[in-house]
C-alpha cells in the first residue's frame, strides 16, 4: 500500500472543514500533552491512555478479578510460564509487546509491574503520555514493539488516597466483594505509592458431557458443576527518591497471601447398562498461596551524559493444593477413592547492572551483565482407592502409588553479559544491534539427580525507517531461548483429564530457541484519527517443547513435556484503531485487528506433520468505545473470537479439538462532578461463552488407530456482572 494512497484515504474520510494538529515529534516519538486529553475528564493516568488511538480501549478494566484464587491452579511463579515473554529469557532482552515506563523508567519486577501503577496515578500529576517508536540508550527497555511513556510533574501538588470498590454478581446470584486503597503523593525528593486490597475471588462451571464407544454405541453422560472462591490479600509498595539531578533510587515491595479451593459435583450415568446406572462423585479442592516479591534500582548519570545502573529482584512463590475425590454411596455416604497432595515453592533472585556511554553523536554503548538463580522445590503423593498395599495417612488414609520424579528440587544458575549498540542514523533511521551471551547451568537433586551445561548467543539487529513522520518501516532478526517452564521437570497434578490423574515430569528438557525474523509497519493518519499498523513473522524454531511419550511401564503410558525437534511458525497482524471523524463523531474510538497464523511441527505419537500445539489458526476482534462529555459518560464493548480449529492437542493416547464462542465485553461509565467513576462491566451476556471439545480415545497408544471412546463435552461459566467505584479523598 503506497504513501499516496493512504494519504489520500484519510483525505477522504476527515471532513474538509477540519483542521487538526499531528503530534509526531522528532524521533519517532508521540507526544500527548495532559490538555490533550481535558475535553473527556479522565481520573486517572489509564483513563487517559485509554483514550489514545492504537492503545488498549480499556473495555476489558472491570475487575472481574479472574478466574478463582490464586493457588488454584500452577500458574503464576517465576520460571513458570514458557516463554517469559515475547522477548525471550532476561530482564532486560526487550519483547514484541508493549512495555510502560514511568519518567522513563520501569518498575524493578515481575509481579508488581510498572502497568499496575497506572490506575493509581491521578490526571493532575500527569505532565504527557508519548509513545516512543524509535530506539534511544536512555530508556530502560530495549527493542520493543511499543514504549510508553508516562511522564509526571517533578513536583506533585497534594498527596492523594485513592479507593476502588467492585461488587461482582454470577448468574447464580452470588456475590463478592473487591476493594483497593492506595496512597501516593511526594515529600521533597520522594515519591511513593503504597497499596492494599482485598477481594473474594469466585468461578464456576457447569459442563455436560456425552461419549461414545469405539463402535459408536452409548458409552455414558457426565454432568459436572464446580465453583472456586477464596480470599486474597496483598500489600504493595513502589518508591522512588531523586537524590540529586544525577543520581535516583527506586523500590517497590509485594506481598499476597490467598487461600480458597474448589468444590466439585459429578453425576456420571451409565449409559451402557440397561437400566441406566448412576455413579455420583465429590471433590473438594483446598488451597493456599503466598507470594512476596522485593526489587530495586539505582541510576547514576555523569556530567558527561554517561549512565550506570544496577537492579535488583528477589522474590517467592508458594502454592499447596490437596485434591480429594469421593464416591457418593447410599445414605449420604462418601467413601475415599483418590488422594493428591502437592506442594511447590518457586524462588528467584536477579541481579543486573550496565553502563551506558556516547561514542560518537548519536551513537552509544551498553555493556553489562545479568545474574539469574531460580528454584522449584516440589513434592507430590498420590493415594488410590485399593485391596493391595498399606493405606497411608501421607495420603489420606489411601494406597500410596508410587510416582516418578515426584520430590524434586530444580535449580537453575544463568549468566548473560551483553552490548547492545543504539545508533540514530538520522531524524528518520535507527538502528538497534545487540549480542547476549548466555551460560546456564541446570541442576535437579531428590528423586532424580542431574547436572546440565547450556551456552547460548543471542544476536538481535532492530532497524526503523521513518517513510514520513506518520508511516514507519520496522524490521528485525532476533534469535530468542525461550524460558524453560521448571515444572515440566517434576510430576505434576492433571486437573484436565479424568483418565489422568498426574502428568509425568522430565529432567532431560532444554531450553526451546528460535530465529525470528519481521516487518512491521505502522500508519498514523493525520490530525490524530487513528493508527492502522500491521505485522508478518517468520519462526524458525528448534527443540520445540510439546508432549512426548515417557512410558516406562506398557501397562500405564506415561507423557510429558520434552523436547520434540524443529518447526516453523509463521502469521499476519492486522490493526487498526480509527476515531470516527468521517461521520462527525469523534469520541467514537472503533478498533479491530486481525491475526492468522500457522505452523509446522512433526508430531512424535503420529510421525505426521501438523500444527504446533500452542500456535493457533487465527482471531478476530472488534470493539470500540463511545464518550459524551457533555454528560460525563462514556461506554464500549469488544467482541474477540477466535478461528475454528484453532485449538488442537495431541497427547500420547488421545487427541483433543476445542472450539468456543465468540466473548462479549461491555462496560458504560460515569463520572460524578466530585470525580467518583462509577463503571458497569458485564462478560458473556449474548451468549453464555461456551466452549467444547471432542476428546478422541485411543487403545493403547494413538499410533494403534484403535478407537476407544470419543467424549464430548461442553462448559460455560455463565454472564457475570460487576460494578465499580472509584475516586480520591
Amino acid at each position: 500500500m503506497s504513501i499516496r494512497f493512504l494519504n489520500l484515504l484519510a483525505l477522504l474520510l476527515i471532513p474538509s472543514t477540519f483542521v487538526g494538529q499531528d503530534n509526531v515529534g522528532d524521533e519517532s516519538t508521540v507526544r500527548y500533552p495532559a490538555s490533550y486529553f481535558s475535553g473527556w475528564a479522565p481520573v486517572t493516568a489509564q483513563d487517559m491512555m485509554d483514550r489514545i488511538p492504537g492503545l488498549s480501549s480499556g473495555n476489558n478494566r472491570g475487575g472481574f478479578g479472574g478466574g478463582g484464587p490464586p493457588g488454584s491452579s500452577r500458574g503464576g511463579p517465576p520460571g513458570s510460564s514458557r516463554g517469559g515473554g515475547s522477548g525471550g529469557r532476561g530482564f532486560g532482552g526487550g519483547s514484541r509487546e508493549t512495555e510502560i515506563l514511568i519518567n522513563g523508567k520501569r518498575t524493578a519486577g515481575k509481579n508488581n509491574s510498572t502497568g499496575g501503577q497506572l490506575t493509581r496515578i491521578i490526571t493532575e500529576q500527569v505532565d504527557y503520555i508519548e509513545i516512543i517508536r524509535g530506539t534511544s540508550g536512555d530508556l530502560d527497555v530495549r527493542g520493543s514493539g511499543q514504549v510508553i511513556n508516562v511522564v509526571l510533574f517533578e513536583e506533585l501538588s497534594e498527596s492523594t488516597l485513592q479507593y476502588d470498590f467492585s461488587g461482582i454478581q454470577s448468574d447464580n446470584n452470588t456475590l463478592r466483594p473487591m476493594g483497593t486503597f492506595s496512597y501516593s503523593g511526594q515529600a521533597g525528593g520522594l515519591g511513593f505509592q503504597l497499596s492494599a486490597s482485598a477481594l473474594e475471588p469466585y468461578f464456576q462451571n457447569r459442563s455436560k458431557e456425552n461419549s461414545v464407544l469405539g463402535d459408536f454405541s452409548p458409552n455414558d453422560r457426565i454432568l459436572e458443576e464446580s465453583e472456586t472462591k477464596g480470599t486474597v490479600t496483598t500489600l504493595s509498595s513502589n518508591l522512588d527518591y531523586e537524590i540529586n539531578n544525577g543520581s535516583s533510587a527506586r523500590f517497590n515491595a509485594l506481598w499476597l497471601d490467598g487461600s480458597g479451593g474448589t468444590e466439585l459435583t459429578r453425576n456420571t450415568i451409565d449409559l451402557k447398562q440397561n437400566p441406566n446406572q448412576n455413579l455420583f462423585q465429590e471433590e473438594d479442592s483446598p488451597s493456599s498461596q503466598e507470594n512476596w516479591e522485593v526489587g530495586g534500582d539505582y541510576e547514576l548519570i555523569s556530567e558527561r551524559g554517561n549512565r550506570f545502573k544496577v537492579l535488583f529482584i528477589s522474590n517467592s512463590f508458594t502454592q499447596a493444593t490437596t485434591r480429594e475425590r469421593f464416591d457418593i454411596l447410599s445414605k449420604g455416604l462418601r467413601e475415599k477413592n483418590l488422594f493428591l497432595d502437592s506442594w511447590n515453592n518457586t524462588k528467584e533472585r536477579i541481579v543486573r547492572g550496565s553502563y551506558t556511554f556516547d561514542i560518537f553523536e548519536g551513537q552509544n554503548i551498553e555493556l553489562g551483565a545479568e545474574r539469574a538463580q531460580t528454584i522449584l522445590d516440589s513434592t507430590l503423593a498420590l493415594g488410590v482407592a485399593g485391596s493391595e498395599g498399606n493405606p497411608s495417612v501421607l495420603t489420606g488414609g489411601l494406597i500410596p502409588v508410587s510416582l516418578p520424579n515426584a520430590n524434586s528440587t530444580v535449580e537453575e544458575v544463568r549468566y548473560e553479559p551483553f552490548l547492545i549498540h543504539n545508533w540514530i542514523i538520522s531524524s528518520r533511521m535507527s538502528l538497534e544491534t545487540s549480542l547476549l551471551y548466555e551460560n546456564s547451568e541446570i541442576t535437579q537433586r531428590g528423586d532424580v539427580s542431574k547436572e546440565r551445561n547450556f551456552a547460548f548467543a543471542k544476536p538481535k539487529v532492530d532497524f526503523r525507517y521513518d517513510l514520513t513522520p506518520q508511516l514507519q518501516l520496522r524490521g528485525t532478526i532476533e534469535k530468542v531461548v525461550q524460558q524453560l517452564t521448571f515444572n515440566d521437570f517434576v510430576a505434576a497434578t492433571d486437573d484436565q483429564d479424568l483418565d489422568s490423574n498426574v502428568v509425568a515430569g522430565n529432567a532431560d528438557l532444554r531450553q526451546e530457541w528460535y530465529w525470528n525474523y519481521e516487518v512491521n509497519a505502522e500508519y498514523r493518519l493525520p490530525n490524530d484519527i487513528g493508527v492502522v499498523s500491521g505485522r508478518l513473522y517468520y519462526e524458525d524454531w528448534h527443540d520445540r517443547i510439546e508432549r512426548m511419550d515417557v512410558t516406562v511401564n506398557e501397562n500405564q503410558l506415561l507423557s510429558a513435556n520434552g523436547n520434540i525437534g524443529d518447526g516453523e511458525k509463521y502469521g499476519l497482524e492486522v490493526r487498526g484503531s480509527v476515531r470516527m471523524r468521517m461521520i462527525d463523531m469523534p469520541n467514537l474510538l472503533v478498533t479491530a485487528t486481525q491475526e492468522m497464523e500457522d505452523s509446522k511441527i512433526k508430531d512424535p505419537f503420529l510421525g505426521i506433520d501438523r500444527r504446533m500445539l500452542s500456535s493457533w489458526r487465527g482471531r478476530n476482534t472488534l470493539g470500540f468505545r463511545h464518550d459524551l462529555p457533555n454528560l460525563s459518560l462514556n461506554y464500549g464493548l469488544d467482541w474477540f473470537n477466535m478461528f475454528d480449529g484453532s485449538r488442537i492437542k495431541y497427547d500420547i493416547d488421545d487427541i483433543e479439538y476445542g472450539a468456543g464462542d465468540p466473548l462479549w465485553v461491555a462496560f458504560v461509565e460515569w463520572v460524578s462532578p466530585g470525580n467518583t467513576v462509577f463503571r458497569l462491566d458485564a462478560q458473556r451476556i449474548v451468549n453464555n461463552g461456551e466452549f467444547c471439545r471432542e476428546r478422541q480415545r485411543f487403545v493403547g497408544r494413538i499410533s494403534s488407530g484403535i478407537l476407544e471412546e470419543i467424549e464430548d463435552q461442553c462448559s460455560t461459566s455463565g454472564p457475570v456482572v460487576s460494578l465499580r467505584i472509584t475516586g480520591t479523598f
